[in-house]
């Protein structure tokens, strides 16, 4: 049967009458479930009645360097863990009820991870009925008086309804009836279903004021899986073997081992391009037991399991679809009008989604593990669709959105395509074990409610004048108080108060003859006749007075209600008049939100090359540090050899200025000894020649001239001595070495910076058993018990110092590692001359000392450890 409201509103509208359609954000709620155990860490917490806040486990943040902080996340409202399941039903479900009752469509599905609470949400427990129940007894309370006889209403196999006759109607319950020919056992027909009983007390039972009693209502109710990617219909009647029979954790029946599999069904699309499963099983219900006992037969064959995370975890997404079909009345308000295009189908999806859930936590394997890939595969299709919706509305664009990579979005693209209401409960569990997941669905969630789905319009069923229900049984009581007040029957079809009505009229007299000459009998009856014509005229006037009364009333109420509708009219014009202003104006605000969102746009856009010109610009300065830094070092090091060279210069010249002196002083010496003997052998050949020529003039002999006094030339001799002198032979002092802390036989992470510079010195650091890196990561650390730093700076005296910056390497709780520091070594080179430079230049002592540290060999110090300087 096809549905008229849908065909007003096409589900493929052209680019110009987009911008007219109203739309809503998708509602999107959040419940929070209480924790199992009192003891358990909780990571989230709910700051406001429409804002929750996360907070990152103790163990993930000590190994993660604290770099989570908390999050917080708004939603349309949160529900606590105090929540009664009717303050949840108050809020979320009531209003899609109400829609359902006037021809609009709804969809309501939870999501979140497994075990959060999802199934007890939809479905409740005994005391306290989920959302499914709740909208169930909502609905047959409102519409159950005035509910059509069953059959009256007939699906059609093609997404639409039929109306059938009242004897149609009576002779498909005659053969349903007659159908019933298996009877059911005494001990399923004492068996009450637990799952429901008292679900709803009747305190929290709540109806609908918007119904419309010029309409008759039924309600279908069917109820399917999608399982691996396929639909099952759970209402389907398998095939049964009363001898021996058993099902699967599943719904799978079995028979003498061999498997019977359900047989899976295929999405549609109805004229009106809407999806439907095709050959799916639609019960007619006509009250909440009932509909309650059709649920719990599907829910009975729905596919759980038991994983480490949920005891009862549902392996498969559920659909529980409640159609309510509607139908005006005829002028006079007592039958159904015949007309099938007048017929209005609304549709309710309750929707319950399998938890996404971490197989590495499940523990899955076999079939488990595929259940799990094929659930978290179809969510993340939703998820993508919903990302795709965003974008387009957002951007502007027109990308094509992937409902068909999944039947769950396949089967409700009408809904986002603006075919009814969306609503959607995150259902979260604040254990600190689901931190992770609970963060992605968090997200899905705030990113779920960035999209808009089309407003449904409003579906007017008939042009029939409103109140005929109300007037034809107006009329059938005033009738019947009026045949009351004659004495006469309340109802003129009933045979009983015809009887009635025929005894209060005058009892005939006999009239029998036996006498020809009899003049008695005749007049009596004659008498009798004409009263019983009397009141007959009587009741006849009285009728056609009641009818002309009743009559003018009628016309009365006919003339009222013309002028009601003129009324109405004037101000329906005025109301499209308005409509057309706000029209045009919310058409100037969709311009201007474009205008805004392709500004906010092009904004992120500088804004993201405004962060990659300033990432370029730390980059480059970063660089233009490091060359500054690498040619500080190099005129560091060009000055220290200026000065290592000067220093040697300078030795090299009083060196060379002493030994020069050394060899002035020891020619002269050698020349005066010369002269001397030279003066002696002049003296001595002059003494002879005096004595020849003197001859025997005087016999004393001169006296022998005295040599030069040698003291100066020791003195000079011990200046000019190069060598120092001869010290006593001792053994050779060692100074206690202390040990270095690296060369042990546990095994270090040797990190050496690229920055730092080779020095050509003799004693080089050796760490055996090292993982040299040049910067530290997790995965060395892990492999090693130390850890050594070697970090270079620039000393007082312009020399280079290299410092050894040692720790222990211990595991922290949340299994990363740290560094203990504990020891620092120092290495360091100097040059002697520069210090000998230094300490002559300074001293007041005199050229012995000079001469002494001037011939000493030169020595280079390498030390570990914290240095201290030796004196001269």
């Amino acid at each position: 049967m096809q549905k008229t409201g849908k065909g007003k509103t096409p589900r493929r509208p052209g680019q110009k009458k987009a911008t007219n359609i109203e739309k809503d954000p998708v509602g999107v709620y959040c419940r929070i479930r209480p924790l199992g155990a009192e003891d358990e860490e909780c990571c989230v917490e709910m700051i406001s009645s429409s804002t929750i806040q996360l907070h990152a486990p103790d163990g993930l943040k000590a190994n993660r360097n604290g770099e989570y902080k908390e999050t917080q996340y708004s939603f349309k409202k949160v529900f606590g863990i105090n929540t009664t399941q009717m303050e949840l039903f108050e809020d979320v479900a009531k209003p899609l009820v109400d829609d359902l009752i006037r021809c609009k469509n709804g969809l309501l599905f939870t999501y979140g991870v497994t075990g959060s609470g999802k199934t007890f949400t939809m479905t409740g427990s005994p005391g306290e009925g989920g959302l499914l129940p709740r909208s169930l007894d909502m609905l047959f309370n409102s519409i159950s008086p005035f509910q059509a006889k069953r059959f009256v209403f007939k699906p059609d196999d093609k997404n639409g309804m039929e109306i059938q006759g009242q004897v149609d109607a009576l002779l498909e319950r005659q053969k349903r009836d007659s159908q019933q020919s298996v009877p059911k056992t005494p001990s399923s027909r004492q068996k009450a279903d637990p799952e429901f009983a008292d679900m709803i007390s009747p305190e929290e039972a709540c109806k609908s004021e918007n119904v419309d009693e010029d309409c008759c209502y039924s309600v279908f109710v069917s109820y399917i899986e999608v399982y691996n990617n396929y639909i099952y219909d759970l209402l389907e009647d398998a095939p049964f073997d009363p001898i021996r029979s058993k099902w699967l954790g599943g719904g799978t029946p079995v028979r003498n081992n061999e498997f019977i599999p359900p047989q899976s069904k295929s999405l549609r699309e109805d004229q009106n391009h809407n999806m439907y499963v095709a050959g799916c099983t639609e019960v007619e219900v006509k009250s909440t037991e009932e509909a309650f006992e059709v649920f719990w037969k599907g829910q009975k064959k729905r596919r759980i399991a038991n994983t480490q995370l949920n005891r009862e975890s549902s392996r498969s997404h559920s659909v529980f679809t409640v159609k309510l079909a509607q139908a005006p009345l005829d002028a006079d308000g007592d039958h159904i009008l015949q007309d099938k295009n007048q017929v209005n189908v609304s549709q309710l999806c309750l929707v319950d989604l399998a938890g996404s859930e971490r197989t590495s936590r499940t523990k899955a394997e076999g079939s488990r593990l595929r259940e799990a890939g094929n659930i978290n595969q179809s969510l993340m299709t939703l998820r993508t669709c919903m990302e795709v919706l965003r974008e387009n509305q957002m951007c502007g664009t027109n990308k094509m959105v992937p409902y068909r990579d999944s039947k769950v979005t396949l089967l409700f693209k009408n809904y986002f395509d603006g075919e009814g209401k969306v609503r959607m409960i995150v259902c979260v569990n604040p254990k600190a074990d689901d931190y992770d997941e609970t963060m992605l669905v968090m997200r899905f969630a705030e990113m779920t409610q960035e999209v808009e789905v089309a407003r449904p319009v409003d579906r007017p069923i008939c042009g029939l004048a409103a109140g005929r229900r109300h007037r034809n049984q107006a009329f059938r009581d005033e009738l019947s108080r009026h045949l009351e007040e004659r004495g006469g029957p309340s109802d003129a079809d009933d045979p009983i108060l015809l009887t009635q009505l025929m005894e209060s009229l005058p009892a005939l007299p006999s009239c029998e003859l036996v006498d020809p000459a009899d003049d008695q009998t005749l007049p009596r009856l004659i008498e009798v006749l004409e009263r019983r014509q009397h009141i007959r005229q009587m009741m006849t006037e009285q009728l056609h007075k009641t009818a002309s009364t009743l009559k003018s009333m009628l016309q009365q109420f006919d003339g009222q209600l013309s002028a009601k509708e003129t009324y109405l009219h004037d101000q329906q014009s005025k109301l499209c008049e308005k409509d057309k202003v706000i029209t045009n104006q919310r058409t100037e605000i969709e311009r201007l939100e474009k205008k805004s969102t392709t500004l906010e746009y092009k904004i992120d856009i500088l804004q993201k090359t405004t962060d990659m010109y300033e990432q370029d610009t730390r980059s480059l300065r970063q660089e233009l540090e490091t060359r500054d830094q690498k040619l500080q070092r190099e005129l560091s090091e060009r000055r220290r050899m200026e000065q290592r060279m000067q220093g040697m210069v300078t030795d090299t010249k009083l060196k060379w200025e002493k030994e020069c002196e050394r060899r002035v002083n020891a020619k002269q010496l050698e020349m005066q000894n010369k002269l001397w003997v030279k003066d002696e052998k002049l003296k001595q050949l002059k003494a002879i020649v005096t004595e020849s020529s003197a001859g025997s003039c005087s016999t004393e002999r001169p006296e022998k001239p005295e040599r030069p006094s040698r003291e100066r030339d020791c003195i000079i001799a011990q200046k000019r001595s190069a060598s120092p002198s001869p010290r006593p032979t001792a053994p050779p002092v060692r100074p206690t070495h202390r040990r270095s802390h690296s060369a042990g036989g546990e095994k270090w992470v040797d990190h050496k910076p690229p920055s730092n510079l080779d020095l050509d010195t003799v004693m080089q650091p050796i760490i055996p058993n090292a993982i040299k890196v040049s910067t530290p990561n997790e995965k060395a650390l892990s492999k090693c018990h130390k850890y050594v730093l070697r970090h270079q700076e620039l000393a007082s005296d312009g020399e280079i110092e290299t410092k050894l910056i040692k720790g222990n390497v211990f595991k922290t709780r949340g299994g990363g590692q740290a560094v203990q520091f504990t020891d620092i070594e120092t290495l360091k080179q100097e040059c002697p001359t520069s210090s000998s430079r230094k300490r002559r230049s300074g001293s007041a002592e005199g050229p012995a000392e000079m001469e002494d540290i001037e011939n000493r060999a030169p020595v280079t110090n390498t030390s570990y450890g914290y240095q201290k300087r030796r004196k001269p």
